[in-house]
């Protein structure tokens, strides 16, 4: 018997590229500017940074510098990224079981770039009622 495999990290990936090309101009092509990295798990220091101690509960992380805080003065040591954690994305899509995989890596990629373009987590959940 043929059992399913996991979803890659490479299918993750190509499904946050995706999401990027459909969103509306010109949040795209600002998009687009950003790297966007598939781990198995945030790091330690990640995870320590954001005051988190289970690996399982970071899906996804923006490391940059937000679009309404950039200056031409800034000079960054390395690109603005999007990280997504695979396992703990398939942890959660296994235990919600009410979305496609796709829809949740969506969603946790539009949530990460909308720290890009500056929104805040409060602002973020104003029109995304995702975990509600």
């Amino acid at each position: 018997m043929h059992s399913p495999t996991a979803p890659t990290a490479d299918d993750i990936h190509a499904l946050a590229i995706a999401t990027v090309e459909a969103l509306p101009d010109p949040l795209c092509d600002l998009a687009k500017q950003v790297a966007i990295r598939v781990d198995e798990f945030a790091s330690q220091d990640m995870l320590t940074d954001m005051g988190i101690e289970d690996p399982f509960e970071l899906t996804g992380l923006y490391d940059g510098i937000p679009l309404t805080e950039k200056s031409s003065f800034d000079q960054p040591m390395q690109p603005d990224t999007v990280w997504l954690f695979r396992r703990a994305i398939m942890d959660e899509w296994i235990a919600r079981g009410d979305v496609t995989l796709a829809e949740l890596v969506a969603h946790v990629t539009v949530h990460e770039f909308a720290h890009h373009f500056g929104w805040s987590d409060d602002d973020i959940a104003a029109v995304d009622r995702w975990w509600e």
